[in-house]
């Protein structure tokens, strides 16, 4: 649906404005029009590994795929870690069923939601998971379903909540 492009042009479109992001993006990989398997990317540092593969020897399955859980930890965590350290804003694509797997991602995900810095995350729609539905319930987390007919106005909608959510962080700091 363009969950993962939606993500990303908001990020960009924030990283034009002075922010700075960093997290991590996954993105499904095609041979020959064919979905093999999804890489994923250290939004800050440009480093990739593989989420999962059709031809991965080891590791959880999921359909067709097994889980890469040395990838996820060693680059997806990591770039979440690192995002929460050094970073404005955090990215998380995606919280899903591959990346649950991973004990270490559903921690940095726990220190990542109790931080005060804006997270910016996809959730596979049809993913069921007491994790997904606790982050879906909480107050302070906004749900926007992506389609067809908003998916290109999302990011500039986006970056306004951010910069408005900044902005309220910020007059908080000063009265404080």
């Amino acid at each position: 649906m363009g969950k993962t492009t939606v993500l990303t042009r908001t990020a960009e479109k924030l990283k034009v404005k002075g922010y700075k992001l960093g997290g991590m993006i996954s993105q499904e990989i095609r041979e020959a029009n064919t979905r093999v398997g999804f890489e994923i990317i250290d939004y800050a540092s440009r480093r990739k590994g593989w989420l999962a593969h059709i031809r991965q020897p080891k590791g959880p399955r999921i359909g067709k795929y097994r889980v890469n859980l040395h990838d996820l930890n060693s680059i997806g965590v990591t770039a979440i870690l690192n995002a929460l350290k050094h970073e404005d804003i955090v990215l998380i694509d995606e919280i899903g069923p591959m990346e649950l797997f991973s004990d270490f991602f559903k921690d940095v995900l726990h220190k990542a939601l109790k931080s005060s810095k804006p997270v910016l995350g996809t959730i596979h729609f049809h993913a069921q998971n007491q994790l997904i539905r606790q982050i879906k319930s909480r107050k302070d987390v906004d749900i926007i379903e992506v389609t067809l007919e908003n998916r290109n106005d999302l990011p500039i909608l986006i970056v306004d909540k951010v910069i408005n959510l900044s902005a309220c962080a910020y007059e908080k700091t000063r009265e404080g």
